[in-house]
């Protein structure tokens, strides 16, 4: 019987023996979660994280760094389906200002505010539309032809009580050069 009686109290004997060994698994107790803890934390988290800057020296950001800052947009004013009408040009440039009346310009379709400018004729209308005037910036030279923005002035004036014709197509590229050397030729 003692046999089993010593048997018995191996069983409940702990793998513990000295206090150097409590002291470790006490401390592995409470290192080994935290290490989980923190390790899981880094999986979850795992994915490709760029640090500010990083990126800098890539293929793309390189090339929006050294884009043009401009560019000459060539346009054929002989096509005529890319000639804007009076009215798409006056909403796309002419509408900020004309519209409210904002920085004193005649706002559109007010035929008082228009009298006396059309009083002057287009040509001085065009002009101070394509030179600038007052607080108004030159028109020359930018999104619109010098046609298109003759078209614009046309259509504003006419809604202030003018009537002006539509002024006439640029002609076609072709034909103008063709017409100095047929000149030179006689």
């Amino acid at each position: 019987m003692s046999d089993a009686h010593s048997h018995d109290s191996d069983e409940h004997e702990s793998g513990i023996k000295t206090p150097k060994q409590l002291i470790a698994v006490i401390g592995a107790a409470f290192v080994v979660p935290v290490v989980v803890i923190i390790l899981l934390t880094q999986f979850v988290g795992l994915e490709t994280k760029r640090a500010p800057g990083t990126d800098s020296l890539t293929p793309e950001a390189v090339a929006r760094r050294i884009q043009p800052v401009g560019a000459v947009d060539i346009k054929d004013a002989s096509d005529a389906a890319s000639i804007k009408t009076g009215e798409q040009v006056f909403a796309g440039q002419c509408s900020g200002c004309h519209a409210t009346g904002a920085l004193g310009a005649p706002k559109f379709g007010d035929a008082a505010a228009w009298g006396p400018r059309i009083g002057q004729g287009f040509d001085k209308l065009l002009h101070s539309a394509l030179n600038g005037k007052n607080s108004m910036p030159k028109q020359s030279g930018g999104d619109y032809s010098d046609f298109e923005i003759a078209r614009a002035v046309v259509y504003m004036a006419n809604k202030g009580g003018a009537n002006f014709p539509e002024p006439k197509a640029p002609a076609p590229a072709a034909d103008a050069a063709s017409a100095p050397a047929a000149a030179a030729s006689k």
